[in-house]
This record gives C-alpha cells, structure tokens and sequence, in this order.
C-alpha cells in the first residue's frame, strides 16, 4: 500500500489511539473592523463583528490528531472555571477523549486574541504557571490510560507547569517499558526531562537555545544537535524551521526535508503542533520516519495559511497530496488500483508486458533490462519485493533502498507503467490476477524455470528472455562501496 492510500484510509488506526500530555489552553478569537483612533488613547478602536473559542496548547495537537482520523484521549489540568467547561465542551465536540484531564484551583489558561483588519493587534493571556497542580493525581490518571496502551505519547510542553520533570520521567519510563513510543514538543532549555523520549520536535529557536548555539553565517548545527541526541539517548531529532522546512537528525547525519510551498502565509501559530500530530500519525502507521516528517511538512504548509490554530483535516491532506501526486507517482498502485487500470489497459486493447525483481540501487543494467522488457509490449508492469522479501531472498543486510524509495525512483522511468509492491515469495498471485500477454525475466533464467510460465497458457500469454548487461548488479555495487 503507498503512502498516500494510507493515509486516505485514515493511518489504517481502527484499533490505535494516541495520549496526549500536556499544557491545556483555550484561543479566543476578537476580530472586528478599525476606523478609527481612541480619543481617549493613541490605540485603535476595533468594532467587534466577532468572536470565537478554539482549541489551544496540547489541546491542539490532539485535535490535529483526532482530524486525521486518529482516536486521542487528553491529560493535563483546567480550572474549575467558565473557560474550562467551555474547553471540555469544545474538546468533546471534536471528538477527543477528555479521561486525562484533571481541574485545579488555577484557572484555565486563555490567551485572547484581538484582531483588527486581518492584523493582530493584541493578546491577552489569562494564566498561572502550574506550581500548584496536584501531580500525584495526575500522574495517577495517566498511569491508568498508559495501561489501556495507547500507540504513541506526545508530550506537549508549553512551560505552563504541567510537563515537571517528575511527570515527564514517570510516563518515558512506563512507556519505554510497554515498548511506546515518545514524541516531545519541547520547551525551555532545561531538556534533561525529556531524556529517553524516542524524538524531540523544537523549532529552530528552540534548538538554539537548548544547544546554546551561537548563530553565525556558518554555524554548524550537526555537532551541538547530535552531542544533544547522544546526552538525551534520542533516536531522532526533527528540527522545525518554518519555510526552511525539518531538519531530521538521525544516526550521525543531518537532512533537510523542504518545506511545501504556501500561496500565503497568514498565521504560523499551531503549526509545530499540526507537524508533530502528522508525524504521530504516520508512525502509528509504521511510515518510515523521513516520509512522515515530508508529510507532516505538507501537513504544516496547509495550517498556516489559515487564521489560528486551525488544525489540519484528513480531507485537506488528502486533497493536497492528490494535488501533488505527480504522473510518474500514480505509477504506483496497490493491487486493487492496479487491477483497475490493468482492466483499462484491456478494454483499449494494450499488450501487458510484466516483470518483477528487487531493483535494489537501481543502476545501467537494470535501466536497460526495463527498456527491453517495455519493447515487447505497450505497456510495462513492474512488480517490486518488498523490504521483507528483499530481505529473504538477499539477506539482512539488504536491502539498501526503501520499497517506497525504490517504486518512486522506478516511477521516473519512461518504460515503466505501473508498479505494484508484493511480499510473497513469488509474484505467481499476481501474475493470476493481472493475466498479462508477455513475461518477461533475464536471459540469466530457462523459460520454465520463470514463475507463471504454467499459468501463461491458460490466456495464451509467452515467456520471454531479456539479455542482461554483463558485470552490471546491486551485489557488485555494495561491494565495491565497501
């Protein structure tokens, strides 16, 4: 299944859910009109035409999370007040599990926003810094939903006193020990709370501080952001920096993930939760890490060009990435698409040649293989080993190339016309189904040693052998790498 046929079945999440831990909040939204200055005072004077509640802090990443398609049940603390009961009724409304949450004698933290003329002109924060929450009760609610085994914590750190050290250990440990992963948006510069978390997400000036890097034309960003991996024991590091995209740091390297370009940017806030949201998702749905951070990127390029903390919505992810969804990218299909336009290819009377093979660092001989292969025919379906029956076949060192890695790269390929992943040992089950006119394999094999040449007869359809490109493999290229 690619990518995208994932998420359009909703991360394939039926049974997993996702707790989310932090600082809770309420947006409130005052926009009106501006004519005019105060007489009273050289400040505007905004006509409200407006206002409304939306969902802040943590809160926003288990919206995100819960508009993806994601079951996401809060933690964290509220007041006894009026903006904490319009918060639980918000949180409901939108599908979030509220079991987590405990309420204080502090009030509900509320930022209010007042916006005139597109600009925002002022905000007022309502809050007390959670000195006094009782932790022990929230520990213990959270303990309780850890058992329950959620697929992934995020901890969702906005320095109002929820994430204390204290918290923040007890549910890595617990969860570290149930085998969950941890994602932490972090906060402040003390990041010794977050050690052995599974990956941080800060933005660029965060990670500056926390590193207490010093910016110059040149600063080198590798060394302070891997000696920071090493001393927290990360696995990875996704560092935000809005247009210039994330910055994975992972293993001893460092890779920049482009941003997805915006007509408008109208409103940042919330965009680091929506990146962190997305990413959870993607590995709820066991995506490799680098495609989740690419999807999240264009999951964060979506909210920001809306007012708020809008979070984004399966349906606009899913629009956008069929937008995106290149010619050569909808080369590859999942089984039932590619019986769809195989039925297609049929009905305009087209000659189906099929192929199968590894492909694994795709070099000349296998671009010349291909080449030959799509001359006997009109059109040419490739089916490609999975990473596990690459690995059967070839060993546990390989392979070196992603399958999502491997289709796209073989997407770009002019005499490739459709591509399909399979993990059986043979692609006999897909040979059945597709019935094509030719098979084609090496000259390397016998015409009956070929899988399906048995099956072929049935529809009239022939083996043929393609010559291969002599001292060209996968095989020689690693060991003359090594």
């Amino acid at each position: 299944m690619t990518d995208i046929e994932i998420i359009k079945n909703k991360f394939n999440a039926r049974n997993q859910w996702a707790l989310v831990i932090g600082d809770l909040m309420l947006d409130r939204y005052l926009i009106g009109n501006v004519s005019r200055i105060s007489p009273e005072a050289p400040v505007p004077v905004v006509r409200l035409k407006e206002s409304f509640d939306r969902i802040g802090g943590s809160g926003n990443v288990a919206a995100n999370l819960s508009l993806l398609g994601i079951k996401t049940v809060l933690a964290g603390q509220i007041g006894n007040d009026i903006d904490g009961k319009k918060l639980i009724e918000i949180l409901k409304k939108n599908h979030i599990g509220v079991d987590g949450i405990i309420k204080d004698k502090n009030p509900t933290t509320t930022k209010t926003r007042i916006i005139g003329e597109h600009q925002q002109m002022m905000r007022i924060d309502q809050e007390a810094t959670a000195d006094l929450i009782d932790s022990k009760a929230l520990i213990k609610k959270i303990t309780t939903l850890l058992n329950k085994k959620p697929a992934i914590v995020i901890l969702s750190d906005y320095a109002k006193g929820v994430l204390s050290e204290r918290l923040c250990q007890h549910v890595i440990k617990l969860a570290r020990s149930k085998k969950i992963p941890v994602l932490v948006d972090p906060k402040g510069i003390h990041y010794e709370k977050y050690k052995n978390a599974t990956a941080i997400t800060p933005n660029k000036k965060e990670a500056i501080e926390a590193c207490h890097i010093h910016v110059t034309k040149n600063t080198n960003f590798l060394t302070p952001l891997l000696k920071l991996k090493k001393s927290l024991n990360l696995q990875f590091i996704a560092m935000t920096k809005g247009e210039d995209g994330i910055d994975l740091i992972q293993g001893d390297t460092i890779k920049n993930l482009p941003a997805v370009n915006q007509q408008q940017v109208f409103d940042v806030s919330g965009a680091g939760d929506t990146v962190i949201a997305t990413l959870a998702a993607c590995m709820i749905a066991k995506m490799p890490i680098e495609t989740s951070l690419n999807i999240a990127n264009i999951a964060a390029g979506i909210v920001i060009g809306k007012l708020g903390t809008i979070p984004i919505t399966h349906a606009d992810l899913v629009k956008t990435l069929n937008a995106q969804h290149s010619g050569q990218e909808k080369k590859i299909h999942s089984l039932e698409s590619l019986i769809e336009q195989v039925g297609v290819w049929k009905k305009q009377k087209k000659k189906i040649v099929f192929t199968n093979g590894c492909f694994d660092i795709l070099h000349a001989g296998h671009v010349t293989y291909l080449e030959k292969a799509k001359k006997l025919g009109d059109v040419l379906i490739l089916a490609l080993n999975s990473d596990s029956s690459v690995t059967k076949l070839k060993g546990k060192s390989r392979p070196v190339i992603h399958q999502e890695d491997r289709a796209r790269v073989l997407a770009a390929l002019s005499s490739v016309d459709g591509i399909v992943v399979f993990s059986e040992a043979t692609p006999l089950h897909l040979i059945k189904k597709i019935q094509p006119d030719v098979l084609v394999k090496g000259s390397d094999y016998k015409k009956n040693q070929v899988v399906g040449h048995q099956e072929l007869k049935k529809w009239n359809g022939k083996v043929e052998l393609v010559s291969i490109v002599p001292g060209r493999s996968t095989s020689a290229i690693i060991k003359k790498i090594s």
